[in-house]
């Protein structure tokens, strides 16, 4: 037996044991009841005796809150795979949920009804502290009941998914109408993403598969698509609203792991349900429309008021190198607060000094795109004079310098008022380019010259150029009191390290070795050739932080002596049948007060957030497909 198996059979055994808090001697001052403790005579009244009409009149709650949203959290695994429903749909407890009819992976409407009168039992209305839904899975320690046989997976009443039930309790008091409209849950996903995206997916057909709305269009279903008029090869824009409504009940919003609708149709080898009886309409999570609505429900964590300013004074932009979306991650919540859609293969990012602008390398295009900062949208397409890849931006913000991966090697100059390509200065190859703390110097990297090259600002012309033995990969500089340069450290390919240029004497100096343990990564993951990618200094400037794919973490060394402090684990990703892998860490930001390092994992489709003090993983923030180029947008006060 497997120990996710012994874990589920642990679970289904306690609950039918009706161990609670109470059973256990444990003591509360205010006595609340136990969602696994035995149920009361009058909860055992069979399913055929609560109407719909019931729950609308007995219920303060809002019941399309509560399909919407609040159902989809029972569905979500947890730790082992364990789900609230696959206890509390089989076992006699005080929350009841109903089992799902063969082949659904939901529940029906007058099922959802059953449940929800049962959940409003366990709810005081306008009160989520004295609710044993939202006290019991709760940690002791932020206010929780002392035992729950399910485990404990909220750590804090911060986080999201207490916040979001501690939202809809608190909407509901006595008196409120529980038919009353539900916007939140409606504003959620995005509807035009959904209508123009994701609804053609259902009409797509498939080699060997029937469509899914062969079968979905049909009454009895729980994921249920609007029947086309005849003719039409497409729903109206009615019909559109009432498909988008539906699937709200299968959507956990920012999750795609625990959507019904992407884990249902997927393939079990590839993560997802046992049997569907629909097929396997996606082999594996890397299909394309499979990953389209990935990145549609992953996304819905943004699209709230894009005019919503955070209290960080910061935020953290990460561009889906393999996607078509960039994440802004505001620092206060470690939350994606907004997505960036439509430019494709996105690659170095950077920002006007004020912040109104965002500018991003498009590689798709070979062209440099301007976006508003606020809305997200796109203002401008300057084009290049070739295929880009990394950017920067001069300390005045009057010119964006774009590196041009291509054998004839260019840094494109941008002039930030008129955004026209003004002139082009030949280098090797560019694979990163930077602007010196000080902005009087630009410095281009490449892979194909093995060379770093620095050119003057004033004279736009190349000041000096040093080769290296092995390709240049990202750099970071320390700066000497006045600000000017002092050193770059420079990451190159086939060593798990960095290389150590003293500025002034134009010259390598030294070479760091980044330790052998922790390691034990980089050959399944194919990077034995990138060791060592992503590099950065704090703006304190007294530490460096330095990623290993091999080591699969972070090391920081302190400046300006260059000894190693300590490191920080990355998230390790887990494929189906193989060992762990590396997270696979690509670049470095800081929040402007260092208090925060911020790590791109390509592989884990994630950002690690880093305490600096303590050097403790403090977040792990989904994101989109293959994040990469990591940046820091200061906001100034208006």
């Amino acid at each position: 037996m497997t120990s996710q198996n012994r874990r589920t059979l642990s679970l289904l055994v306690f609950a039918a044991l009706g161990i609670s808090a109470l059973d256990a001697g444990v003591k509360r001052s205010t006595a609340l009841p136990s969602l696994v403790g035995p149920m009361p005579v009058q909860e055992s009244q069979s399913n055929s005796d609560h109407s719909a009409a019931g729950v609308q009149r007995q219920s303060p709650l809002n019941y399309e809150e509560y399909r919407t949203l609040v159902e989809a959290v029972f569905l979500k695994k947890r730790e082992g795979g364990v789900r609230c429903y696959d206890c509390h749909s089989t076992l006699t407890t005080r929350l009841r949920l109903q089992p799902f009819l063969p082949g659904d992976s939901s529940w029906t409407e007058e099922q959802s009804r059953q449940n929800f009168e049962f959940v409003s039992q366990l709810v005081t209305p306008n009160d989520p502290l004295s609710s044993p839904l939202l006290l019991h899975p709760l940690a002791q320690e932020a206010g929780g009941d002392p035992v729950h046989t399910g485990g404990k997976f909220w750590k804090s009443q911060a986080d999201p998914e207490w916040e979001m039930l501690s939202a809809w309790v608190r909407r509901g008091s006595p008196g409120t109408l529980a038919t009353q409209p539900a916007s939140p849950a409606t504003n959620v996903l995005n509807f035009q993403i959904f209508e123009s995206r994701i609804e053609p997916i259902f009409l797509k057909e498939r080699p060997g598969h029937a469509r899914c709305y062969g079968c979905h269009s049909e009454y009895n279903r729980s994921f249920l698509l609007e029947k086309l008029s005849p003719g039409a090869a497409n729903w109206t824009k009615d019909q559109s609203q009432r498909n988008f409504q539906n699937i709200l009940q299968h959507v956990l919003p920012g999750d795609p792991g625990s959507s019904r609708l992407l884990i249902h149709p997927l393939a079990p080898e590839a993560g997802g349900d046992p049997f569907h009886s629909g097929g396997h309409q996606f082999q594996s999570q890397n299909d394309p429309d499979w990953l389209t609505i990935a990145e549609w429900v992953r996304g819905a964590r943004t699209e709230s008021n894009p005019d919503s300013s955070p209290k960080s004074g910061a935020l953290i932009y990460v561009t889906n190198s393999a996607g078509d979306t960039i994440d802004v991650i505001d620092p206060t919540s470690n939350t994606v607060v907004q997505v960036i859609h439509g430019i494709e293969l996105p690659h170095g990012i950077t920002f006007s000094p004020d912040g109104a602008r965002v500018y991003v390398s498009n590689e798709s295009e070979s062209v440099l795109d301007v976006v508003d900062q606020k809305a997200g949208e796109i203002l401008r397409k300057v084009p290049l004079s070739g295929r880009p890849n990394n950017v920067a931006i001069t300390k005045d913000g009057r010119q964006v310098l774009v590196g041009i991966r291509a054998p004839q090697g260019a840094l494109d100059v941008i002039d930030t008022v008129s955004l026209i390509r003004v002139k082009s200065i030949h280098v090797d190859s560019v694979h990163n380019v930077y602007v010196t703390p000080d902005s009087r110097f630009a410095v281009s990297g490449s892979l194909e010259g093995k060379s770093a090259t620095v050119i003057d600002l004033q004279a736009d012309q190349i000041a000096w150029k040093l080769n290296f033995d092995r390709p240049v990969r990202p750099m970071a500089f320390e700066t000497n009191p006045d600000g000017s340069t002092r050193r770059i450290f420079v990451e190159l390919s086939n060593f798990n390290g960095f290389a150590v240029v003293d500025f002034a004497k134009r010259s390598e100096v030294a070479r760091v070795t980044l330790p052998d343990e922790p390691g034990g990564f980089g050959i399944a993951e194919g990077r034995v050739n990138t060791p060592a990618h992503g590099i950065g200094v704090a703006p304190d400037g007294k530490s460096l932080w330095v990623n290993s794919t091999l080591a699969n973490a972070v090391f920081e060394y302190s400046l300006p002596d260059l000894e190693l402090v300590g490191h920080t684990a990355l998230p390790l990703v887990h494929p189906l049948g193989h060992a762990p892998t590396s997270s696979v860490p690509e670049w470095i930001t800081f929040t402007p007060d260092s208090k925060r390092v911020y790590v791109s994992n390509s592989g884990d489709r994630s950002v690690s957030a880093i305490d600096t003090k303590s050097r403790k993983l403090v977040a792990v923030i989904p994101v989109g497909e293959v994040p990469k180029r990591i940046n820091t947008l200061v906001l100034r006060a208006p």
